[in-house]
């Protein structure tokens, strides 16, 4: 019989702390986030070298700078959203970061797939677009977001319930669990192809089945190379888009 052992659940998304205990620990998880913020930061000062003719690294980093900034900060927030690219470039690149190191050997764990970091973001992005909102519209931001114009007035008795829901309730859970989720979910699918390719390394008939494991292994390592930029980038841009709607009473 082919005794295959999978690992729980709780093993795959916890890891034990190389110092400290489990409060003020120093775990696999916490070293990504210290390498997604020294690979951020690096971002941020290769793209203010000042180089007439940009070279190497230095010219990716434009590139995807500028990518940021026309790709979804002018697209999401328009006039006035100039003050929003360093935040959303630091959205994009630590998620990034945080999600790519489920393919990097050794490491092998996107540190996404545990909850308190994409918790933190998204509360973060609530908080930006709410006093964005206070900021830019006043205390109208609320009426605003709350009736929108057009909708015959008996019926604000429903409406303005939902979008109060919708706007402050909905937005920062739905950005969480999505980026949570999709990680854990692409991390459980590596992990499973992993050990039913290591189950079949024996030398008895059913070895033969080996091949089938091992390219779901190549093929959702490729993909995801894929999640970890669009899940990046879909955070980013719905981020824009909620600051973009706060700005602008017209969205």
């Amino acid at each position: 019989m082919l005794a295959l052992e999978f690992p729980p659940l709780s093993h795959i998304v916890n890891w034990p702390e190389f110092v400290g205990d489990d409060t003020f620990g120093i775990n696999k998880v916490v070293l990504i986030y210290g390498f997604a913020v020294v690979l951020t930061l690096g971002i941020f000062l290769l793209g203010n070298r000042r180089q007439l003719v940009p070279t190497g690294m230095q010219n990716v980093v434009e590139m995807s700078v500028d990518f940021i900034r026309n790709g979804i900060v002018a697209e999401t927030i328009g006039h006035g959203g100039e003050a929003f690219v360093p935040l959303l470039m630091s959205f994009f690149f630590f998620i990034f970061f945080c999600n790519i190191f489920e393919i990097v050997p050794i490491i092998q764990m996107p540190a996404t797939a545990r909850i308190a970091v994409p918790m933190v973001l998204s509360l973060l992005v609530w908080v930006v677009f709410i006093v964005t909102g206070f900021v830019k519209q006043g205390p109208a931001y609320l009426k605003n977001a709350l009736f929108p114009p057009g909708v015959p007035w008996p019926l604000y008795i429903l409406v303005a319930p939902i979008e109060f829901v919708s706007t402050f309730l909905v937005r920062p859970f739905s950005l969480m669990v999505r980026l949570f989720a999709n990680l854990l979910a692409g991390h459980i699918l590596l992990v499973t192809f992993a050990v039913l390719s290591s189950g079949l390394v024996v030398g008895k008939w059913y070895a033969i089945f080996l091949p089938f494991p091992v390219l779901g292994v190549i093929f959702f390592t490729a993909f995801e190379v894929l999640v970890s930029f669009l899940q990046a980038y879909v955070f980013t841009l719905l981020a824009g888009v909620y600051i973009g709607s706060s700005m602008h009473a017209e969205h």
